[in-house]
């Protein structure tokens, strides 16, 4: 198998723990994930300082940024714990989450910023799209068009700075066996 794929797999499990949770009121469900994923992804990991540095990292951003739409009246979140103008616990699991990709199975963006910011320009609205249309996770208070083009330009942003910072944290180091 390779080495990307337990971790792209690991990464879609919390978010669909996290999602569908949310939208049925259960905020801890992605929580509970994460912390299987979280363990077993930092146990294995060559980067773990640098792992745990980007999840603090993408938590105060995904904090200040999904309040941000709460905010401005954008977006509206399923099960908003712990306080309902801010951006709730599941939405920062899946923050924690995305960023134990960066240097994983995402790591070979880290030197494409274009091609980073083309996907987290699709890739941010479609989670978004999915998780208002099928999981009722959260909703669109302001007019779609506005909401998705708030979210392609901030995930235009956000990810190849992130996958960046990635990089600079955690350069070339080599995988490790635990055997």
């Amino acid at each position: 198998m390779k080495s990307w794929l337990p971790n792209l797999l690991g990464f879609q499990i919390v978010w669909l723990a996290a999602v569908a949770g949310a939208g049925k009121g259960l905020w801890w469900s992605g929580v509970l994930a994460l912390m299987v994923f979280a363990t077993l992804q930092l146990f294995f990991s060559a980067r773990r300082v640098a792992d745990l540095r980007l999840m603090g990292t993408a938590a105060a951003i995904g904090l200040l940024l999904d309040s941000i739409w709460i905010w401005i009246g954008l977006v509206e979140f399923a099960t908003p714990l712990p306080v309902a103008w801010l951006a709730p616990v599941w939405i920062i699991v899946l923050w924690l989450a995305f960023a134990l990709t960066l240097n994983h199975s995402m790591a070979s963006l880290q030197h494409h910023p274009w091609l980073a910011a083309a996907l987290g320009a699709v890739g941010g609205p479609l989670a978004y799209y999915v998780a208002v249309h099928a999981w009722q996770a959260a909703s669109f208070i302001a007019p779609a068009w506005l909401v998705y083009l708030a979210l392609t330009v901030a995930w235009a942003i956000v990810t190849p700075l992130l996958l960046a910072l990635a990089s600079h944290l955690a350069p070339a180091a080599p995988p490790i066996s635990r055997g």
